[in-house]
């Protein structure tokens, strides 16, 4: 029988976030407060906050019915009404989930949006998703933010000018006439100056990796991690607060020589350092990521926990340049870099982690991360001279997760790894 995963400080605050956040929600109605739906990357929360609107992420309430068995019956239901096995399984369960009540993952129904907000970065299906939701959610207002996908490797001036001139004309009057309020420039600042504090306590979380051993898992234990600054929190002083306790708790396991805490307790023995490309299986998590533990596999750094926003290479957000910020921070998000940045950036990682292996797990229906993937792992493979290993499964489709294959393959995976180190030591 598994055992409960250790409740850490931080861990109850974080848990006590999201449930009053749902608890906000289920009662919009009654208060009157405006609800936005919109996306993880990309998305622009400290304006949603600054007009008192509240957000709701339809890939995390599908992640959460992954992870609470629901998902398989939600895409059935969709796949009923036509969608297609192979569309973006995140869209079939958030259909799905519609269908059958929108009951949150405590319990409660999530309201009807006012505004779907469309920060596209970087994924179509994006798009295709929110003409899904305006179609079930008839008369409801929409804007859009096109986020220029990141071709030349770098953001232009022009690039910043374009995103300014929508969130100006296009996203502010939206949120403008939802939520009956003239948009607030300084409470926007206030909200930034928060958000630049947790960019540097996230950045000093993730980069606790480099000891030995790694006091947490950047992959696992990461998607816990970026919770709070991808479901509402980023620029609120809870989130300041979730931060810094949890860079508390980490840098005391540092002090203790002590390795990351697992569902099955803390991991003793560090033998293998990995990078992981793409993001992980929601329907069978904790299977998932028992595999690794068990192997004293420890993921030093992952692509997937940049999804809402790269840090490592530098970018803050400026205060004092509330909507360019904003606009620059959409940029950065992972899925909106070139492939050439993501080589970069993951050879970064590689090395600055001193990781042994980098692996890849190909989502079957995520068409934003699994493109281009088998070229990433060949080029990292040749830039390094660094085992690959490749994997397959499924965001929160469970036919698609198969657990002989993927263990298999990361048993073949290690052995490989282990044979490296003996040869290394000779």
């Amino acid at each position: 029988m598994s055992k409960e995963v250790k409740k850490e400080k931080s861990m109850v605050i974080q848990k006590e976030m999201i449930a009053n956040l749902f608890k906000e929600l289920s009662n919009a109605r009654e208060t009157g407060k405006k609800v936005v739906y919109t996306f993880v990357p990309g998305n622009i929360s400290e304006l949603i906050l600054s007009f008192d609107m509240l957000p709701v992420y339809p890939e995390i309430n599908a992640l959460q019915s992954g992870m609470r068995k629901k998902s398989g019956g939600f895409i059935l239901d969709a796949e009923k009404t036509g969608h297609s096995e192979d569309v973006c399984t995140y869209v079939k369960c958030d259909v799905g989930m519609l269908l059958n009540g929108n009951i949150g993952p405590t319990g409660e129904k999530i309201p009807n949006p006012d505004l779907l907000l469309l920060s596209y970065t970087g994924c179509f299906t994006f798009m295709k998703w929110f003409e899904t939701l305006k179609r079930l959610y008839p008369g409801v207002e929409v804007a859009m933010l096109h986020t220029p996908y990141q071709e030349g490797g770098k953001i232009t001036p022009e690039m910043t000018e374009y995103m300014v001139k929508q969130l100006k004309e296009e996203v502010i009057p939206k949120m403008e006439k939802v939520s009956g309020k003239k948009y607030d420039e300084e409470k926007l600042k206030s909200l930034l100056k928060n958000t630049s504090k947790t960019e540097e306590t996230i950045l000093k979380i993730f980069e606790t990796t480099k000891n030995r051993p790694s006091p947490i898992d950047a992959y696992f234990a990461g998607v816990y991690y970026i919770g709070p600054i991808n479901s509402g929190f980023r620029g609120t002083a809870d989130a300041v607060s979730y931060y810094e306790e949890l860079l508390k708790e980490i840098l005391e396991r540092v002090d203790n020589g002590l390795g990351p805490i697992t569902p099955e307790g803390e991991m003793e023995h560090e033998r293998f350092r990995l990078v992981v490309e793409g993001p992980p299986n929601w329907t069978h998590f904790r299977e998932f990521w028992k595999l690794f533990y068990d192997m004293g596999a420890v993921i030093v750094a992952s692509s997937y926990t940049k999804v809402g926003g790269v840090y490592d290479l530098g970018f803050r957000v400026d205060p004092e340049q509330p909507l360019e910020s904003l606009s620059k921070y959409c940029m950065n998000c992972y899925t909106n870099l070139n492939l050439e940045q993501r080589v970069d950036l993951l050879s970064k990682h590689i090395q600055d982690y001193q990781a042994d292996g980098f692996l890849v797990n190909s989502i079957k229906s995520c068409n934003s991360f699994s493109a281009g993937q088998l070229m990433i792992m060949n080029q990292l493979e040749s830039r390094l001279e660094i085992p690959v290993g490749f994997i397959e499964s499924d965001l929160v489709d469970p036919r698609y997760f198969s657990y002989s294959n993927i263990k298999n393959r990361l048993e073949s995976f290690f052995q490989m790894l282990e044979q490296r180190k003996i040869i290394l030591s000779r």
